[in-house]
């Protein structure tokens, strides 16, 4: 089965704490990132948590809904989205690097049948919204006002 990641690093002056809090806060995404148009919680809950279903609309692609796999308060959180033939898993790391800065490792992985298809047709996009979400967290997190192109 083939398994294809894209995977972005970036190093953030801001506190680890403060990165998360821009990071977790998934509804406001649109207001930093480019990359995203909308994300509705479909859930009760305003908070993410293990469970937690969530629509994403992004430019050039279908809607998908990405179900919340894990959560490490402060550190981490994955989720999924499963079609047939194609399982999308979407990770966001938090690294503290002193008192200061964070470590961030945002990364969407495909796995299936589909996955040398999908990163055929839509890898290049995603290098490129994998890296607008990751310096658009990197302007927010450091105190811009916004990060959409």
């Amino acid at each position: 089965m083939a398994v294809i990641r894209i995977e972005r690093v970036i190093e953030i002056v801001a506190p680890p704490r403060q990165v998360w809090s821009v990071m977790i806060d998934v509804v406001r995404w649109p207001e930093w990132t480019g990359s995203v148009s909308s994300v509705e919680l479909l859930d009760q809950s305003p908070k993410l948590m293990v469970g937690s279903r969530v629509r994403i609309r992004q430019p050039r692609l279908a809607p998908a809904v990405w179900k919340v796999t894990e959560i490490e308060p402060e550190r981490c959180f994955e989720w999924r989205s499963v079609l047939p033939g194609l399982t999308s898993i979407g990770e966001h790391r938090i690294e503290p690097v002193g008192a200061d800065r964070a470590r961030v490792t945002l990364s969407i992985e495909w796995s299936g049948l589909l996955a040398p298809v999908i990163n055929l047709l839509y890898g290049s996009l995603s290098r490129r919204y994998v890296e607008t979400e990751a310096e658009g967290l990197k302007r927010r997190s450091e105190g811009g006002k916004t990060g959409r192109r």
